[in-house]
């Protein structure tokens, strides 16, 4: 099966390269539809074979999507953003599932890379080149109407789920936000759609959820609550409007309301890997309202869907150092460095925990290496760690 990856792109020089180089020996050909360069990116694009197209950008990711969609010549059609990148252990399974016949849609597992408490999401970015699978939506824009349009015209089709990670994203990244003002603009797109369509669940969600974000409550749960109204949701969307809504009300310190709402979402049937966002919140809610034993149990949960989830360690940590299990929350401390050596906070933490044990020096050590990092990071942090240390007469 043949292979066009599809993107859109504005001054997007630093990643570009790295996004590109991923997807060689993978895909056919290269359609880049550039909205306003004024950086190198065109000239990357060219670097790597793309064909490159200029579009004049008018406030809508999903009309300039639709544009290179047009260009795509091969059977199959993969979108990606700069900042994502295709794991190589994936493509494997990403040949197989083209080869099924009935195959529409494959929906992609993606990392998200700087998103401690969700760190999967569920994005359907490989598809058939088939002329009724466009996008829509100005901002967070996606296929999925056009797929449910088109099956139920052609009901033959179906959509596959792959359940190994295919892509990686940066963009969460305090970095990479800080470098754009995406916010303003996102609120912009969405708070305009919605003055024409106030009723759609997928938007509603998402401006809620970005409200939230900005610490606008009562308009994020105006827009969460009309979002779970709607009479037809899928489980993905009932989920995050469920997520969402205890998110707000947990910042609110109503933590019934939002306790309800997690229930909720943990009963929507997706993949556990998509729940680790809800078990994380609740879990961090039970722990400060001091049930150490409850939180225990959902980060048991979540270092059990992910392994490899530093920050599942970390809490888990923190849950056991609460519940008296020094021992065991140093050995969780300890794989949350491991899997994230820059992990400040796991460092800090681990010295507290051998402290108390009565180990000096080991606990010294993690403190330092935890001022080391709070140095580069968080420079206040560093200083108030030192000056406790000093004040227990360790330094």
């Amino acid at each position: 099966m043949s292979i066009s990856l599809c993107m859109i792109v504005r001054d997007e020089a630093d990643q570009l390269p790295a996004c590109l180089t991923s997807v060689q020996g993978f895909v056919d050909e290269i359609i880049v539809v550039d909205t306003g360069s004024t950086d190198a990116t065109v000239e990357i694009a060219g670097t790597f074979g793309a064909r490159v197209y200029a579009f004049t950008w008018c406030d809508d990711f999903a009309a300039a999507r639709n544009v290179s969609l047009e260009y795509a010549q091969m059977d199959w059609i993969l979108v990606l953003d700069a900042d994502e990148t295709l794991i190589p252990e994936a493509i494997s399974g990403l040949h197989q599932a083209m080869q099924v016949a009935d195959a529409l849609v494959i929906n992609l597992l993606r990392a998200e890379v700087g998103a401690a408490q969700a760190p999967y999401s569920l994005v359907s970015r490989l598809f058939r080149n088939h002329q009724g699978l466009r996008f829509a939506y100005p901002y967070h824009e996606l296929i999925d109407d056009s797929v449910t349009a088109l099956m139920k015209q052609e009901p033959h089709w179906r959509v596959v789920e792959l359940p190994t990670v295919a892509l990686r994203h940066t963009g969460y990244t305090k970095t990479a936000i800080a470098q754009r003002q995406k916010v303003e603009r996102a609120c912009r797109i969405m708070a305009t759609y919605l003055t024409q369509h106030p009723d759609d669940a997928y938007l509603n969600n998402k401006l809620g959820a970005l409200y939230a974000e900005c610490g606008q409550i009562e308009a994020a749960i105006t827009h969460l609550q009309r979002g779970l109204a709607h009479p037809d949701l899928s489980p993905s969307l009932r989920y995050e409007l469920h997520y969402h809504l205890g998110d707000t009300y947990r910042q609110q310190g109503q933590l019934v309301e939002a306790e309800t709402h997690y229930q909720q979402a943990l009963q929507q049937p997706i993949q556990p890997r998509l729940k680790l966002g809800v078990l994380t919140n609740w879990g961090s809610l039970r722990l400060q309202a001091g049930d150490a034993l409850t939180a225990k149990t959902l980060f048991q949960q979540v270092v059990h869907i992910e392994p490899d989830f530093a920050v599942g360690h970390y809490n888990l940590g923190l849950a056991l150092k609460h519940s008296g299990d020094l021992s065991t929350a140093i050995a969780h401390y300890r794989q949350a460095t491991q899997l994230q050596p820059d992990y400040a906070a796991a460092y800090q933490n681990l010295g507290v925990a051998l402290l108390k044990q009565g180990q000096i020096s080991e606990s010294l050590a993690a403190f330092r290496q935890a001022i080391a990092l709070y140095d580069q990071q968080n420079p206040e942090e560093s200083a108030r760690l030192q000056q406790g240390i000093r004040e227990m007469g360790l330094l």
